[in-house]
């Protein structure tokens, strides 16, 4: 495997864990980043741009995150926040007046935030198209009545958490997630990430595809609790609801579905971008960017839900927007915030270590928050740092 890119002296675990990843644990294409104290110490990629390709896979090759894209959207709330242009304590509906039906009244905007509003599924699942349309969303979740008392209890809002977001940030600003995104944070980070891709940028993005892990892998291979299997079996299940939020599940290599803005599933980007971005949540980084103030970063990693997730059926961790460092999605640390991406992808920060770290991968495996090429990216990061 030609791995390209660099790592900083001391961080040549990361590079090993990397290539064993081709070797051993099925990756096709992919790319890994870590910022330290502001600084690019990790910059690297290798295979090929199509999981089932042979096109290289070059230094900016971007790829789509699926739920890793929650984490980098959530900074859109906070900033807002951070402006004083949203409270996380305000009721939905005092922003969004339609909101206000079916229970929803007393829902608050970091319910939403932290996956308590108790909307994961919808009574009719959208299709694609209706997904993407930036209307359609909206006025299902404004009409769909919760699934729990709302604040209660906490489920991850799969794909629902695309609309919450979306109209809860256009009511407030007349803009939306990808446009605040766009102007805000990633132009003037110089951040390779989108969501609502530009057809300018589409010719940079590889193919995504289902993958097996290898027999390699062996005690690798995720294996999840019986419980958590049937939940996924059972098109019943709240699990299940949530997952098909949209139904049929959209073509992620579709151009149109790329240039919609879904915050909760379609976002975008290179792994240096995502490094890069949660460099910039807990610091700044290399030309005197970022992005939070400290009392914002400290939000950002403050516990708001734990304990059973009545979605994905383990035990989760939820700041506003951010999952947490847990058994279900072991971080670095527990000061870690971030997200992982159904499927293979991470990215967080780690304030403690000064680590912002980022994960994309073209081969999409079963995984949903603990990938074992993610979590061995991880641990080499850690066994760096353990040694410096």
């Amino acid at each position: 495997m030609n791995i390209q890119g660099a790592v900083a002296e001391g961080f040549e675990p990361v590079r090993d864990a990397f290539v064993r990843n081709f070797e051993a644990l099925g990756d096709r294409g992919a790319a890994v980043a870590v910022y330290r104290d502001g600084r690019k110490v990790v910059d690297l990629w290798g295979g090929t741009r199509d999981a089932e390709g042979t096109e290289p896979w070059t230094e900016g090759t971007a790829q789509i995150v699926r739920s890793a894209t929650k984490g980098v959207a959530a900074a859109v709330p906070l900033l807002l926040h951070q402006r004083g242009l949203l409270d996380l304590d305000a009721p939905v509906g005092s922003y969004w007046p339609e909101f206000k039906t079916g229970g929803k009244e007393r829902i608050l905007v970091r319910d939403v935030l932290a996956h308590r509003a108790g909307i994961p599924a919808l009574d009719r699942g959208l299709s694609a198209a209706e997904a993407a349309d930036g209307v359609s969303g909206a006025r299902a979740v404004a009409a769909q009545q919760p699934f729990w008392e709302p604040g209660t209890e906490h489920g991850y809002h799969a794909q629902t958490y695309s609309w919450l977001l979306s109209e809860l940030v256009l009511r407030a600003t007349g803009r939306t997630v990808g446009s605040v995104l766009a102007e805000e944070i990633a132009e003037p980070l110089g951040l390779e990430f989108w969501i609502g891709l530009p057809e300018t940028e589409a010719h940079r993005v590889g193919r995504v595809a289902p993958v097996e892990p290898p027999e390699s892998a062996g005690t690798l291979r995720t294996r999840p609790r019986r419980n958590v299997s049937e939940a996924y079996a059972d098109p019943d299940s709240l699990t299940r609801r949530a997952f098909a939020a949209i139904a049929p599940l959209p073509d992620e290599n579709d151009p149109g579905y790329r240039a919609a803005e879904l915050p909760a599933s379609n976002g975008i980007g290179t792994a240096r971008a995502l490094a890069r971005f949660y460099g910039a949540t807990i610091g700044v980084v290399e030309d005197g960017a970022r992005i939070f103030t400290p009392a914002t970063t400290a939000l950002a990693g403050r516990e708001h839900s734990a304990g059973p997730d009545r979605v994905l059926v383990v035990n989760t961790r939820f700041g506003p927007g951010y999952m947490l460092h847990g058994p279900a999605s072991p971080l670095l640390s527990p000061a870690s915030f971030g997200h992982p991406g159904r499927g293979g992808s991470l990215a967080f920060a780690d304030p403690e270590a000064g680590i912002g770290f980022g994960y994309v991968t073209n081969a999409l495996a079963k995984s949903v928050t603990a990938d074992p090429r993610a979590q061995a990216l991880v641990r080499a990061l850690k066994s760096a740092l353990s040694a410096r």
